[in-house]
């Protein structure tokens, strides 16, 4: 049954990565994962901020970044400022303080349909497992491979894949759409 085990190991990722997707929206709170997608410039080449720097969230409307090369203050300033997050960087020389703004009715609503448009991504990806799954069931009965009966369970445990997994990613987009929406 390789098919199967292969259908919910992309089942899987997909909602991880969906979760992972999800960590980087804003929700109002300061949490360390929202700065996951600045890149800083640094020795010559473009880095993940986590990879040059620990962020921390002392209070939910503050993140503090501190380099772990002083002379990067700069640069990481900059890449957070370059993000498209709308954070407004101070730096006091050894550490960077990143305010987060409260957001307003209208942002909330647009982060909302971001993660709409995620999770029919992850929808999508969880269709294609779903889809390849079938055709190489489908082709193994055809070919004699493995008898109808057992075609046919393993045809069920896809569509059960599928269902628990749509499942999970409700709940996640549920989860977190309650947070962006709570003020």
């Amino acid at each position: 049954m390789p098919s199967l085990k292969e259908a919910e190991r992309a089942m899987k990722d997909a909602v991880e990565a969906m979760r992972r997707e999800f960590a980087t929206v804003r929700t109002g709170k300061a949490t360390p994962s929202l700065l996951d997608t600045v890149r800083v410039e640094a020795y010559g080449t473009q880095m993940p901020l986590n990879q040059v720097a620990t962020v921390s969230s002392p209070d939910p409307s503050l993140l503090v970044v501190q380099p772990f090369d002083p002379s990067l203050i700069g640069p990481i300033e900059k890449g957070i400022l370059k993000s498209d997050l709308g954070l407004n960087p101070s730096n006091d020389g050894s550490v960077i303080r990143v305010p987060i703004p409260p957001l307003n009715e209208e942002r909330r609503r647009e982060y909302v349909k971001l993660l709409h448009k995620i999770t029919e991504e992850g929808r999508v990806s969880i269709r294609h497992a779903r889809h390849r799954a079938r055709d190489s069931i489908q082709a193994l009965m055809r070919d004699k491979e493995i008898g109808e009966d057992e075609g046919h369970r393993q045809l069920d445990e896809v569509d059960r894949l599928t269902r628990d997994y749509n499942q999970a990613i409700d709940d996640l987009l549920k989860k977190k759409e309650e947070e962006v929406m709570s003020i």
